[in-house]
């Protein structure tokens, strides 16, 4: 980045070119497929014609970003199915009694769970009009 002489100023274009920059650099810090056949196509552009690419190799990366994009496709379903459970596992507290132990007191409680909400990433359940943590209560009984 140019800098003013006098002021040891940005010039405004420049610090908008540096900002744009930096906001594609932090959208996409991963490898993706799309990145990948990107600079596969450039390898392949850019090779030496007398010591082509290794097509072994290149099968191999293909097969690594394929393998990797799978896994990472199913911890995603993985997560939103433990979500799903949860939800569940929440919403058929509702008319149950429950019981967990405060965090502020250290003192065991328990009440019928009158509601449920899923505001947060760990669903809460209405507990004698007190929001518990789904993950906090330690016992059912059927009312």
């Amino acid at each position: 980045m140019p800098l003013d002489g006098i002021t040891g100023s940005v010039d405004a274009a420049t610090q908008a070119a540096a900002l744009a920059q930096t906001a594609s650099a932090k959208k996409s810090q991963t490898m993706d497929s799309e990145v990948f056949m990107k600079l596969l196509v450039t390898q392949l552009r850019n090779q030496d014609p007398s010591s082509p690419m290794d097509t072994n190799q290149m099968i191999s990366q293909q097969t690594q970003l394929a393998t990797m994009e799978q896994i990472t496709n199913q911890t995603t379903t993985a997560n939103e199915n433990f979500s799903l459970q949860m939800r569940i596992a929440a919403a058929n507290l509702v008319g149950k009694q429950v019981s967990y132990t405060d965090a502020s007191t250290g003192t065991a409680v328990s009440g019928t769970a009158t509601a449920v909400s899923y505001a947060n990433s760990v669903p809460t359940v209405t507990v004698n009009g007190k929001e518990v943590d789904l993950d906090v209560i330690s016992g059912i009984k059927a009312a």
